[in-house]
């Protein structure tokens, strides 16, 4: 998809979220929404795609580390709790509680007995956040292997995105099958009716923040909250110019 054609079907709903966020702020709703999926799916771009026009200071951005000695003693969700909105936040979640039944089952890193536990526990946990009157949203990005070596090897070349490729990107290459088949698990044991999945192709990554952040919004309830009226009055006085006394400006950035 062209870059011109994604700026006008995006720039739409850029003032939609932008309405969510005021309605979200006005009526003290708490907004929840996970962002999981392969590595190289995309998962950045479409929650730059949703948190880009909102206030950061409400819309917060939570990408986890590996957990500490002492949370890995902890009830698994623990450290995701503190991450949950207040009144009037929107929490994007890269990556989640899902972990467990993603890489941390297919690379090893949690027993059998552990994605079992969590697999049980996960629809009743979100359960609690519904019903408390969270709304939650779990997407899954999809994409083809032939894709995600496409991705894989661009990462590997541009020296700006090198920084994307990790030991456990190159490691999960040959698991392909495996992540598919841990997929569908999750998927038995956590689509529920009050935290179902959405599954969005991501082969094409700027349809694909199209189609997830079209869907968020559509899934909504009424946000029309009309904007707070503000007006600007007249200065008085001439514009001042800005003036520096102790230290000036760095020279400009040469034009060629």
């Amino acid at each position: 998809m062209k870059k011109s054609d994604y700026e006008a079907e995006l720039t739409p709903m850029k003032a939609e979220l932008v309405g969510m966020a005021r309605w979200a702020r006005a009526t003290g709703q708490r907004v929840v929404v996970l962002f999981e999926g392969r590595d190289t799916a995309g998962k950045g771009g479409a929650i730059r795609a949703v948190s880009e026009p909102l206030n950061p200071r409400q819309c917060h951005i939570v990408a986890l580390p590996k957990p500490t000695d002492t949370q890995q003693t902890q009830w698994y969700f623990q450290r995701y709790v503190e991450h949950l909105p207040s009144a009037g936040e929107i929490v994007l979640f890269d990556r989640s509680w899902y972990n467990r039944a993603g890489v941390e089952k297919v690379m090893g890193y949690a027993e059998e007995r552990q994605v079992g536990a969590f697999l049980s526990q996960a629809p009743i946990f979100e359960k609690q956040l519904v019903d408390d009157g969270i709304l939650l949203f779990k997407y899954w990005l999809t994409t083809d292997q032939a894709r995600q070596e496409e991705r894989l090897r661009e990462r590997l070349d541009d020296p700006l995105k090198r920084w994307k490729l990790s030991p456990v990107d190159l490691a999960a290459r040959d698991k392909y099958e495996a992540y598919t088949e841990a997929r569908e698990t999750m998927l038995s044991a956590t689509h529920t009716e009050w935290a179902p999945w959405t599954l969005v192709d991501f082969n094409d990554q700027k349809r694909g923040r199209l189609t997830l952040v079209r869907d968020l919004l559509d899934r909504l309830p009424d946000t029309n909250v009309p904007p707070e009226d503000i007006e600007l009055p007249e200065l008085g006085h001439e514009p001042h110019a800005e003036r520096y006394t102790l230290l000036q400006p760095i020279a400009d950035y040469p034009l060629n």
